[in-house]
């Protein structure tokens, strides 16, 4: 969690230096939803998330350097540069990638809880959006087939209380977002999404549902971001005085306090050696973003298209390669 904290707020700076462009997502005062999250799944378990998703390609063990030069637009990023700050992914971490499409996502999530059934193995697949993605019609049609399916997959919706800078009163007549999957007949639990031990039980009590077979669940995670929605975000439409009140409850101070100094657990001389190791591993990230070069121009093309495979197999059926458009526009 400090990890997360300290990188984002690096980007925060980095941005306002103009090293980082376009848009920018920060994950402050969310931490404990994707670090619990993900200490509850096992690594060859899928990812699929939101464009907030630093804090999950970090607390899926991504390379830090590599995440940060992704988001400075360098071939040493994740992508070689090409995804940026909404699109971070690692194929090797099972991390599917974050994407800028609002619900977007859910029905590549499915896909591939279904094609975790299809090859009978017992991975599970958590998706994550902001409760604004539970309005639209995606995020009802995919909740109907992976229930009436039985699929496994975990849907965690990060209930942050506000769509961009419209509060959950103004834009959803729910606003207890995890019964808007009783309408299907899904497990659906609310977690306190600032408790990083609650959030890993939850989804460990659910992923072990899902792998027995009984089906996808939604999990909501009540929680609060301490930046505005992006760092284009003036934030205006939040009252301060309501953003100071939620500050008071930090899921890092809380679980420091409240579990790891209550238990005598950690000693303030380690927490203070953890803060100045996080900062110096984020800062040696941010002169290896600053330092990798821009990808070169005759990578523009590459991975445009996925290789084509002569007379594939699959399920004994043989596959023709699709037809693409090479470079000079003809077809290939």
């Amino acid at each position: 969690m400090v990890l997360i904290r300290v990188f984002e707020d690096k980007c925060a700076e980095m941005y306002a230096k103009a090293k980082i462009a376009g848009f920018l997502h920060l994950y402050n005062g969310q931490e404990a939803i994707a670090v619990g999250a993900l200490a509850a799944l096992r690594p060859d378990d899928d990812l699929v998330t939101h464009y907030r998703d630093h804090g999950y390609a970090l607390a899926r063990g991504l390379d830090v350097p590599a995440v940060m030069a992704e988001l400075y637009g360098r071939s040493g990023g994740t992508t070689g540069g090409r995804g940026g700050s909404m699109h971070i992914a690692d194929v090797s971490k099972h991390f599917w990638g974050g994407y800028a499409i609002v619900g977007g996502h859910l029905p590549l999530a499915t896909g591939l809880a279904y094609a975790a059934v299809h090859h009978k193995t017992d991975r599970v697949v958590l998706c994550v959006m902001g409760e604004g993605s539970t309005n639209i019609g995606t995020f009802h049609a995919t909740l109907n087939w992976a229930q009436l399916w039985r699929l496994p997959v975990i849907f965690l919706v990060e209930n942050n209380q506000y769509a961009m800078g419209t509060a959950l009163s103004v834009h959803s007549s729910v606003t207890e977002i995890y019964k808007k999957a009783l309408a299907y007949d899904m497990c659906a639990e609310r977690a306190d999404g600032k408790d990083v031990l609650a959030m890993r039980d939850a989804v460990a009590r659910l992923a072990e549902r899902a792998r027995k077979g009984e089906g996808p669940a939604l999990l909501e995670a009540v929680t609060y971001r301490f930046r505005g929605h992006s760092m284009a975000d003036s934030d205006v439409q939040r009252p301060r005085e309501e953003v100071n009140e939620q500050k008071q409850r930090d899921p890092i101070t809380m679980f420091l306090n409240d579990v790891l100094f209550k238990q005598n657990l950690i000693a303030q001389a380690e927490v203070d050696q953890i803060q100045k190791d996080v900062e110096a591993e984020v800062e040696a990230a941010a002169q290896f973003a600053d330092a990798s070069p821009e990808p070169e121009l005759n990578t523009l093309y590459k991975d445009i298209y996925a290789q084509s495979v002569e007379n594939m197999q699959v399920d004994g059926s043989l596959i023709r390669p699709a037809t693409v458009l090479s470079r000079n526009g003809k077809h290939g």
